[in-house]
């Protein structure tokens, strides 16, 4: 049961879904900063531009897009009832997922490298 595409997908549609609640808390407490002054907003802004946020821009931008597509994919599967085919629209979605995230992720990646 816990190796079947379905459970795999529902998993990690929870996981991309908390981090993306993370991240709205975490995107409230940067724009909410500027209340405390340009100093302290543009503090919080140096801070996100350190690499290690890079990384978390590139995880985000893998939540985003899967969650998006895992979304998209299951719209199909209950509107059409095509539930024969979960499993190469898993696969096929997935495919997509790993193929735009990383022609996002890697210009982030090589721009955070670069020291910009």
């Amino acid at each position: 049961m816990y190796k079947t595409t379905g459970f795999i997908s529902f998993v990690f549609r929870r996981v991309s879904g908390l981090a993306l609640v993370i991240y709205l808390f975490m995107h409230m407490l940067v724009i909410g900063s500027v209340n405390g002054g340009p100093e302290a907003f543009n503090a919080r802004m140096a801070m996100m531009q350190t690499p290690i946020f890079r990384f978390f821009e590139v995880a985000l931008l893998a939540a985003v897009v899967y969650h998006a597509f895992d979304g998209i994919r299951l719209l199909i599967v209950h509107w059409f009832n095509v539930t024969q085919y979960r499993t190469s629209l898993f696969y096929a979605m997935f495919v997509m997922f790993v193929i735009v995230t990383l022609v996002g992720g890697v210009p982030i990646i090589l721009f955070a490298l670069e020291g910009h």
